[in-house]
């Protein structure tokens, strides 16, 4: 219950944010390598489709976190999936874009150490953009998460389903 609370504070704290006077100051999706992909910075200026820089390519490691090893990405920010996505395709956009940033790339990802090159993928989300998956799942960061492992994202009710960190093989971890 705290927790499904605590995700209803946090929805209606982005739905005001998004409300605001449109000085591009919200949060915007976050591209690999952006102002060090930290989702907690909106990084270049808020455009209707942001991209990424030429060339840049996500990485996605694992890294040591309290519930254990999960996905990574830049700076060591623990990766999440959404259990509302089906098909390989994003359900998050929107005020749920601003809390849970997707993992965006320029071209296929690449695998760090321990992470199966064959689970990596892309899809395209409705804004054009290129999110990053593993076994079929789109990958987001939690804006709550500030620091490398940390998970305060973990098991959380948000935006109509559950939010999990994602193991090597693929699968929501338990925490």
């Amino acid at each position: 219950m705290r927790k499904l609370l605590h995700a209803g504070v946090l929805a209606l704290g982005v739905f005001a944010a998004g409300c605001g006077a449109g000085d591009g100051s919200a949060t915007e999706p976050m591209v690999a390598n952006q102002v060090n992909a930290s989702p907690t910075s909106p990084g270049t200026p808020a455009s209707s489709s942001p991209s990424a820089p030429s060339g840049t390519r996500a990485e996605v490691r694992l890294g040591d976190t309290k519930i254990g090893k999960v996905l990574v990405g830049e700076g060591g920010r623990t990766l999440y999936l959404f259990e509302k996505d089906k098909g390989g395709k994003s359900s998050c956009s929107g005020p749920c874009a601003q809390a849970w940033p997707p993992y965006l790339t320029n071209g296929k990802p690449k695998a760090g150490k321990g992470v199966k090159e064959q689970l990596l993928g892309t899809t395209k989300r409705d804004d054009g953009t290129t999110q990053v998956t593993y076994n079929h799942y789109p990958l987001y960061y939690f804006i709550k998460d500030t620091k490398a492992g940390e998970t305060t994202g973990q098991d959380l009710n948000s935006f109509g389903a559950d939010w999990y960190a994602v193991g090597a093989d693929g699968k929501k971890v338990h925490s």
